[in-house]
């Protein structure tokens, strides 16, 4: 990888970072009663998406679909099976049951992740039509409709949230 590469990958994950963080902020901001600023959280993160994916397409990382599946399935599988183990074990090693339930609920959740794309690269093209419904406390991601309660997280049917 080139110099420049490099550079493009470290900032993309930059980028992507801060815009998830600010993201946060800014729904804590919303918490707190804070709207104004709330909203500008929300700006910079909508520009730091747009960094995000001129560095990414800078990178050649942005292919077919069929091509951009099979990374996710790739991506995916390597967190569920190598990234987040060793986490979900460290944690229960140093008594961080946060950080903990943390890594095994992303863990779960990625190993559907993986499914999913799986199943959408096997029906590319047939163009069925599935709602999407993801938890808004584990990330949990199920088709077509939302469970009353989340088999991941116990979190209640309106914790789901459908994605359009």
């Amino acid at each position: 990888m080139s110099k420049t590469e490099q550079a493009l990958a470290e900032a993309f994950a930059g980028e992507s970072q801060a815009n998830r963080k600010y993201l946060a902020f800014a729904k804590k901001a919303e918490e707190e009663g804070y709207g104004q600023i709330a909203k500008l959280f929300r700006a910079a993160a909508e520009a730091e998406t747009v960094h995000a994916h001129n560095h990414l397409k800078a990178l050649g990382g942005i292919k077919s679909t069929k091509d951009n599946l099979a990374s996710a399935i790739k991506g995916e599988t390597y967190e569920f099976e190598s990234m987040y183990p060793p986490m979900i074990a460290d944690a229960k090693l140093e008594g961080n049951s946060e950080a903990e339930t943390s890594f095994s609920w992303a863990n779960t959740v990625e190993k559907i992740h993986a499914n999913l794309y799986k199943k959408a690269l096997d029906n590319i093209g047939k163009n069925e039509s599935v709602d999407y419904y993801v938890c808004g406390l584990c990330g949990n991601t199920l088709e077509n409709e939302a469970p009353d309660t989340c088999p991941i997280c116990g979190a209640k049917k309106q914790m789901f949230k459908k994605i359009d």
